[in-house]
Protein backbone atom coordinates (compact mmCIF):
# COMPACT_ATOMS: atom_id res chain seq x y z
CA UNK A 1 0.00 0.00 0.00
CA UNK A 2 1.52 3.61 -0.89
CA UNK A 3 1.13 6.06 1.14
CA UNK A 4 -1.15 8.76 1.22
CA UNK A 5 1.13 11.38 1.01
CA UNK A 6 3.63 9.29 -1.14
CA UNK A 7 2.03 10.90 -4.44
CA UNK A 8 1.41 14.48 -3.22
CA UNK A 9 5.42 14.61 -2.22
CA UNK A 10 7.14 12.57 -5.45
CA UNK A 11 7.28 15.69 -7.49
CA UNK A 12 9.11 18.00 -5.77
CA UNK A 13 11.71 15.04 -4.13
CA UNK A 14 12.89 14.16 -7.77
CA UNK A 15 14.86 16.96 -7.71
CA UNK A 16 16.14 17.29 -4.17
CA UNK A 17 19.31 15.25 -3.00
CA UNK A 18 19.64 14.10 0.60
CA UNK A 19 20.98 16.43 3.66
CA UNK A 20 24.68 15.92 5.49
CA UNK A 21 23.78 13.42 8.45
CA UNK A 22 25.78 13.53 11.29
CA UNK A 23 24.82 10.54 13.79
CA UNK A 24 26.27 10.19 17.18
CA UNK A 25 25.76 7.70 19.95
CA UNK A 26 25.67 4.20 20.29
CA UNK A 27 23.44 2.51 18.05
CA UNK A 28 24.10 -1.28 19.16
CA UNK A 29 23.15 -0.12 22.62
CA UNK A 30 19.08 -0.97 21.84
CA UNK A 31 17.74 -4.34 22.29
CA UNK A 32 14.70 -3.97 20.71
CA UNK A 33 12.62 -0.45 20.00
CA UNK A 34 15.04 2.32 18.51
CA UNK A 35 15.11 5.69 20.37
CA UNK A 36 17.36 9.28 18.73
CA UNK A 37 16.89 12.88 18.94
CA UNK A 38 17.75 14.94 15.75
CA UNK A 39 18.00 18.83 14.88
CA UNK A 40 17.11 19.27 11.33
CA UNK A 41 18.79 22.36 9.95
CA UNK A 42 17.40 24.32 6.55
CA UNK A 43 14.96 25.63 5.50
CA UNK A 44 12.63 23.66 7.96
CA UNK A 45 10.35 26.00 9.53
CA UNK A 46 6.98 27.96 7.95
CA UNK A 47 7.38 25.24 5.21
CA UNK A 48 4.69 22.51 7.01
CA UNK A 49 7.84 20.21 8.13
CA UNK A 50 6.51 19.65 11.52
CA UNK A 51 3.00 18.84 9.78
CA UNK A 52 4.14 16.17 7.74
CA UNK A 53 6.86 15.03 9.73
CA UNK A 54 3.58 14.13 11.83
CA UNK A 55 1.89 12.60 9.45
CA UNK A 56 5.20 10.05 8.42
CA UNK A 57 5.92 9.16 11.91
CA UNK A 58 1.71 7.82 12.77
CA UNK A 59 1.68 6.19 8.94
CA UNK A 60 5.29 4.39 10.33
CA UNK A 61 3.74 3.74 13.71
CA UNK A 62 6.93 5.66 15.47
CA UNK A 63 5.81 7.39 18.93
CA UNK A 64 7.54 11.00 19.78
CA UNK A 65 7.26 14.45 19.19
CA UNK A 66 8.71 17.32 16.69
CA UNK A 67 8.66 21.36 17.48
CA UNK A 68 10.20 24.17 16.31
CA UNK A 69 13.56 25.79 17.96
CA UNK A 70 14.23 29.67 18.50
CA UNK A 71 17.19 29.13 16.27
CA UNK A 72 14.84 28.63 12.94
CA UNK A 73 15.87 24.46 13.51
CA UNK A 74 13.44 21.45 13.87
CA UNK A 75 13.94 19.14 17.04
CA UNK A 76 12.25 15.76 16.73
CA UNK A 77 12.85 13.07 19.14
CA UNK A 78 11.11 9.32 17.88
CA UNK A 79 10.83 5.93 19.20
CA UNK A 80 10.08 2.80 16.78
CA UNK A 81 10.96 -0.47 15.67
CA UNK A 82 14.53 -0.39 13.66
CA UNK A 83 12.97 -0.93 10.05
CA UNK A 84 10.69 2.45 10.60
CA UNK A 85 13.14 4.26 12.37
CA UNK A 86 15.66 4.02 9.43
CA UNK A 87 12.66 5.26 6.75
CA UNK A 88 12.13 7.73 9.08
CA UNK A 89 15.66 9.09 9.07
CA UNK A 90 15.76 8.93 5.51
CA UNK A 91 12.87 10.99 5.17
CA UNK A 92 13.78 13.29 7.69
CA UNK A 93 16.71 13.90 5.53
CA UNK A 94 15.27 14.23 2.34
CA UNK A 95 12.41 16.64 3.86
CA UNK A 96 8.97 15.29 4.22
CA UNK A 97 7.48 18.47 3.05
CA UNK A 98 7.42 19.24 -0.48
CA UNK A 99 8.68 22.46 0.39
CA UNK A 100 10.98 22.29 2.59
CA UNK A 101 15.33 22.30 1.99
CA UNK A 102 17.24 19.81 4.69
CA UNK A 103 20.71 21.29 5.09
CA UNK A 104 22.16 18.85 7.89
CA UNK A 105 20.38 16.59 9.83
CA UNK A 106 21.98 16.24 13.46
CA UNK A 107 20.96 12.50 15.03
CA UNK A 108 22.03 11.21 18.30
CA UNK A 109 20.56 7.68 19.37
CA UNK A 110 20.15 8.02 22.79
CA UNK A 111 18.22 5.56 25.58
CA UNK A 112 17.57 8.08 27.72
CA UNK A 113 14.12 9.69 25.44
CA UNK A 114 11.50 8.71 27.38
CA UNK A 115 8.83 5.94 26.07
CA UNK A 116 5.81 8.25 24.18
CA UNK A 117 2.72 6.78 23.83
CA UNK A 118 1.91 8.62 20.23
CA UNK A 119 3.83 10.77 18.08
CA UNK A 120 2.93 14.69 18.17
CA UNK A 121 3.68 18.13 17.30
CA UNK A 122 4.78 20.60 19.35
CA UNK A 123 4.41 24.48 19.21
Amino acid sequence: MTSLLDEFFKKSKNNQTDAEMITTGDRSQFDGEIKFKATIHGRVQGVGFRFTTNQLAQELDIRGIVRNESDGTVYVEAVGAEEQIDTFIKRLAQGPSPAADVDKVDIHFDNSIKDYQRFSQAN
